[in-house]
């Protein structure tokens, strides 16, 4: 039977229209299923250039909220990351029958090449797109997708012919994973994230270890060992696991040693930091994830040294900005959590301000309080977590207020000296004042310029 003859006829429901949902629309339509598409927003709300799409294609678009009749005629309802895999709805849809998955599981089964899943809390975006990178250098053709950029489904709707599909995975596409097993497994650390949405931080565990559940010794599983939960993770399917850390230690698989990270699997090798440009331990460490998972694939050592001068921050991510009067900015936006924060500080020697702040996600800031200490020289607070933060940050380092992005700039730049870094690490999501955390950043970015040109 064939990949397409599967999903023929089929009636799917496709619940979200963000960029999953699309996709998956798209090509669940253009492979003979029944598509509708059903959106809780608002029609005015929604990007009308897919709207338009969606429509001429023949699809159904049913916005302004989820019609149970809709959903429990379905024979298959795929659910786009951000809805959660439990609601009521889709459990009864469950009980029906109604097979209930996310976009990721559902399109993994229709690819036949390699996969290489990258999940963690933090990392995964960078990671991804340095190991497609390195297999674009060594003439290995890649596709990088999944919650970066474009999902599986938008390889499966197009005509390209990939090598090896790279996937940046989250914690909310593995929830529905049932099916799923990459060829490589990448995990890179485990810290306190979304526990507004799960019920504890073993939840959330248990969602990032669901990567490994369908492995067996023909695959294999890189980890950090760096990590303290990830560091006691123990396969028992005979997954091939290689281990990283920043220093060398008996078992670990890849480290750094004398400006070179150094690593073991099958035959030696050593790839020179000298023209490594992302900064951060954390980024030596992703560096080292990356050497792993290429080496597991067949690369080259001197494939992979040939790449790391290309590899370059992602935007949001530890981004430079400018620098004014001697104050240099950094954009690091993506830091939706405590630990992306922590990781931010701690990548600077020089004094820090830092502007954080935004929709409060669960988890306390004492340990980010801790880290603060002696490295940051005042916070400027935005959203809707101000209070909590400067309840925890206040007793350790000056705090104070800003109504938006603009003021929050200003006044950290009036707070700064020569030499002195201003952070944005938010260590909330944007959700509060942004539609997502690239319009945070680039309203960042926007307010350095206006000080710079002003």
């Amino acid at each position: 039977m064939t990949k397409t003859a599967k999903i023929q006829g089929t009636t799917v429901v496709v619940m979200g229209l963000g960029v999953s949902g699309y996709w998956a629309a798209k090509w669940l339509n253009s492979s003979g299923a029944d598509v509708i598409v059903s959106e809780a927003k608002s029609l005015d709300k929604l990007d009308p250039t897919w709207t338009k799409d969606l429509i001429e294609m023949g699809i159904t678009l049913e916005t302004g909220g989820h019609r149970p009749e809709t959903l429990m005629a379905a024979e298959v309802i795929l659910i786009s990351p951000g809805i959660p895999h439990d609601m009521e709805l889709l459990t009864v849809a469950k009980e029906k029958g109604i097979l209930v998955t996310g976009e990721l599981e559902f399109a993994s089964r229709f690819i036949q090449t390699s996969i290489v899943a990258v999940t963690g809390t933090n990392g995964k975006s960078t990671v991804s797109s340095m190991i497609g990178q390195a297999l674009d250098s060594a003439n290995v053709k890649a596709f990088v997708g999944g919650n970066i950029g474009r999902p599986l489904s938008a390889y499966l709707a197009g005509d390209e012919q990939a090598d090896v599909v790279v996937v940046e995975v989250s914690s909310f596409q593995l929830d529905t994973a049932d099916t799923f097993c990459p060829q490589v497994a990448v995990l890179l650390n485990i810290a306190r994230d979304h526990l507004d949405r799960y019920r504890g931080f073993g939840e959330y565990i248990q969602a990032k270890l669901r990567i490994f559940q369908n492995q067996d010794k023909t695959h294999q599983a890189v980890l950090c060992d760096d990590d303290a939960i990830v560091s006691c993770v123990e396969l028992c399917s005979g997954t091939q696991v290689y281990r990283y850390g920043l220093k060398k230690k008996k078992g670990r698989d890849a480290y750094i040693s004398g400006g070179n990270a150094v690593f073991h699997h099958g035959s030696n090798g050593a790839i020179s930091l000298k023209e490594y440009k992302l900064v951060g331990t954390h980024n030596q460490e992703n560096l080292l994830a990356v050497v792993l998972t290429c080496s597991c694939l067949g690369i080259e050592p001197q494939q992979i040294s040939a790449a790391v001068p290309e590899f370059k921050p992602l935007p949001h991510r530890l981004e430079y900005v400018a620098t004014v009067n001697g104050v240099m900015f950094y954009n690091d936006s993506k830091a939706t959590n405590i630990d992306a924060a922590i990781r931010a500080v701690e990548s600077f020697d020089c004094p820090i301000v830092l502007i954080a702040g935004g929709r409060h996600k669960g988890a306390p800031y004492g340990t980010l309080a801790r880290v603060a200490k002696g490295r940051v020289k005042a916070v400027v607070l935005i959203g809707e977590a101000a209070q909590l933060m400067e309840e925890e940050l206040g007793s350790v380092v000056p705090c104070c207020r800003a109504g938006g992005m603009e003021e929050a700039v200003s006044k950290a730049y009036e707070k700064a000296q020569p030499g002195d870094v201003v952070l944005l690490s938010p260590a909330c999501s944007s959700f509060d004042m942004f539609s997502n955390y690239e319009e945070r950043g680039e309203t960042f970015k926007e307010a350095v310029r206006s000080i710079s040109n002003g």
